[in-house]
Order: structure tokens, then sequence, then C-alpha cells
């Protein structure tokens, strides 16, 4: 009889290389280990040797970045997702693309159960769940760190490291990087260990070495400097006049942004499931998306569709971070979304320069802006009368110096 299939998903990391051993082992069932190439560079090297040699039946290792960056991370700029004012995103846009993936090699394979190695405190077991509930309902999950048999097996790190060398599971387990890290295309974040004290100044000098993507502000470069975007209906397609696809672009301006020390943040954010956690992330390329992004937006944006598009924007990003990419909502947000960047086109130009992005230039073909209106000089095409403003003001103070009677009238009392 054949046995049931699971597919992991996998990093390669201490927690899932334990799991994947203990799971073929409490379930009798065939392991396939699945890791999603998002854009973690070094970190693939070596997985699938070391997967197969800890129990895999087999390993997907696939390459996701381009579709990372066209259906999922450019999609999200359009909507100027901002998570509490800060987080632009990075690890929760991720999941739901390892999730849909996970689900196609889950029926592909005929396998029953897709199974993670996020913690029960986490948002990304949310995150990974929720997908594969909107995807395949009929898929069960597996949650280890859910199951109290797994966490009275495993109660620490020490006992997961012992269990470890014992059945020849080679792991990087050292006190020399205490926080965990999740890298992509569009980011790292870091967490817990030293940074679990929110007094703890992860930019101080003798941290440095933490960073990965970026230069500390104060050693960036001394002199500034500038790169042109050009967008098309809200997305980046060149940059300094050389046409890439969304996957370039992301690359590039990581590359650029990180040399100026652009896009650290560290914050203390509130978790789906209840609690505060602190984070520190760089997203060097985001952030000089983002605000280019915005810059385009000003000129060519119809102002109440700006206002609409931006009334949305934390409910927007609580989906996203939520987990909540594939529930109807959200599609629903995202065509109002697309619909309003049919106009963002044109050039915006902007300086770098110690961790810093300043707006240098923007033009498009179909600006808003027009210089003859907006003037201070006499106005040519006469589109606007200043003596109109007059019946526009009495109008909209009608209801203040109404109210402003009532108010003198209670203070009189």
């Amino acid at each position: 009889m054949a046995k049931d299939k699971i597919v992991l998903a996998y990093s390669g990391g201490l927690d899932t290389s334990v799991i994947l051993k203990w799971l073929k082992e409490t379930y009798d069932a065939e392991i396939i280990a699945f890791t999603a190439d998002i854009g973690q560079k070094e970190e693939l090297e070596g997985l699938e040797a070391k997967a197969l040699a800890t129990g895999a039946s087999k390993v997907y290792i696939d390459d996701l970045r381009e579709e990372f960056a066209k259906d999922f991370i450019y999609p999200m700029f359009q909507s100027g997702a901002l998570y509490e004012g800060q987080y632009l995103l990075g690890t929760s846009i991720a999941r739901p693309l390892i999730a849909k993936r996970m689900v196609e090699i889950a029926r592909a394979e005929g396998a029953t159960a897709i199974a993670h190695g996020a913690t029960g405190k986490g948002n990304d077991q949310v995150r990974f769940e929720l997908g594969v509930a909107a995807l395949a309902p009929e898929l069960s999950v597996i949650a280890p760190w859910r199951l109290s048999e797994f966490r009275d097996r495993f109660p620490g790190r020490a006992e997961m490291i012992a269990y470890a060398e014992a059945n020849g599971i080679p792991v990087t387990a050292s006190a020399a990087k205490p926080y965990s890290m999740d890298r992509n295309l569009l980011h790292i974040s870091y967490e817990s260990g030293m940074l679990e004290d929110p007094w703890f100044d992860a930019s101080a000098p003798e941290n440095k070495g933490m960073y990965l993507l970026s230069v500390s502000p104060e050693d960036a470069p001394n002199e500034p400097e500038y790169l042109e975007l050009e967008f098309e209906q809200g997305d980046c397609v060149a940059l300094n006049g050389e046409r890439l696809d969304p996957l370039g672009v992301m690359e590039k301006l990581n590359e650029l942004g990180g040399k100026h020390g652009i896009g650290r943040v560290d914050m203390v954010e509130d978790r789906f499931v209840g609690m505060k956690s602190r984070g520190v992330y760089e997203t060097p390329g985001g952030t000089v998306l983002f605000a280019a992004h915005r810059k385009m937006e000003s000129l060519t944006m119809d102002r109440e569709v700006m206002n609409l598009r931006d009334s949305l924007i934390t409910r927007y990003s609580t989906l996203v971070y939520n987990g909540f990419w594939f529930a109807p909502e959200r599609l629903a947000l995202q065509a109002l979304v697309t619909e309003s960047q049919k106009n963002v086109t044109g050039t915006v130009r902007v300086k770098l320069y110690k961790g810093n992005v300043i707006a240098a230039g923007v033009k498009s073909p179909v600006s808003l802006y027009n210089p003859n209106i907006a003037t201070m000089e006499a106005d040519p095409s006469q589109a606007y009368d200043q003596g109109d403003a007059t019946g526009f003001i009495h109008l909209n103070a009608l209801r203040l110096k109404v109210g402003s009677g009532v108010a003198q009238y209670n203070s009189k009392k």
C-alpha cells in the first residue's frame, strides 16, 4: 500500500530540518520538500542534497522570482500598501506565492497534506494556511509547532540540536547570530534574540554586521546618485533608460538602494494573532520604488481617485499582512487599484543620498499639472477665475458660521 505524501515548506534551517525527519517518523509518510527561490541567494546552496539526506523522497527548488516580482510585489506596490505606516510587507507578500506553489505540487504529486515550520505565535502560520484554504480546501495542514507531542519532544533549541546530531542532520545553529532572518527579493527581516528588547539599538555601529542588503546611512557614499524610473500604468518598466522586467527592476533597485543606506526600518508591530513584536527590516529597492511611485501618482492621478485609493491603504495592507491575499475582498480592492493606475505613466527622477530618497523631478505625457493654471502670473488659458473663489469660500464657510453661533450660545449657558 502506497504511503501518504506530505509537502513540506523547507528552508534547510534547524526547524524544518528536524520537522522533515520528525514528520517522516511520526506519520510514516513520504515527505516532499519544497523550497521557493524568491531571492534568498546563497541560502539555497546545498539544500537539495541536505533534504534528501534528511529523508525527503523528492525535492522541489523552484525559481519563483519573476512571478514574485510581477504578480505579487508590483500589484501590491500599486496599492500604496504600508502596514502600520512603516512596513512594506516583504515577508507577508511572499507567503501567498509559497502557498500557491505548494498547492500545485501537492496536487501534481497526489499529496494529502502540506506542512510548515511556522511557530504557533507568528503570522506566517495564518498566511500559509489561509492561502491553502482558499486554493485547495481539500488538503490537510500539519503545523508541528501547534502539536503538543512535537513541543513535548522539542521544548527548546537544545533538544532540536541534539536530535539533529543524533540523526546525522547537518545544521548550523550558533550564538553568533542570536536572531532569526527571512530573506527574499523585496527585503530581509530580523527578529527574536537580542531584538526582543525594544530598547536594543539595532542601528549602533557594533551591530552593523547584522545587515546584508544595505550599508548604514553613515557609511553610504558622500556624493548623491541620481536615478530615473519610468512608469507605465503604475508599474516601473525602466531604470535610467534601460528597459527591465519587474525582477530586473527589483534587483537593480536593491543594489542602488543598499549602496546608499536606504530602506532600514525598526518597528514594533501588531501581529494578527494579538501580540506586539519587534522587527528590523531592510527594504532598499522597495523603498526607492515606493517613493518614486508615489511621486508619479502626484502628477498623474485624479485627486478624488487618489483619495479613494488612499482611504483603502490600511484595509489593503492589513489584508496582505494577515494572509488574505486570495480573499475576494482583496481581489475586489485590487480591481479598483488597477483602474486607479491607468494613467500613472511617466518618468520620475530621484536623488539617493545617505538613507534618503529625494524627489528631483517628474514628467508625464498624461500629466494633470497645468502650469498655465497653477501659475502665480496671469493665466493665458483663463481656465480659472479668482473671483469664483469668493462664492466657493462662502458656501464652505456656511456650516462653520452656523456652528460658531451654536458654540457661542452653549458658552453663555
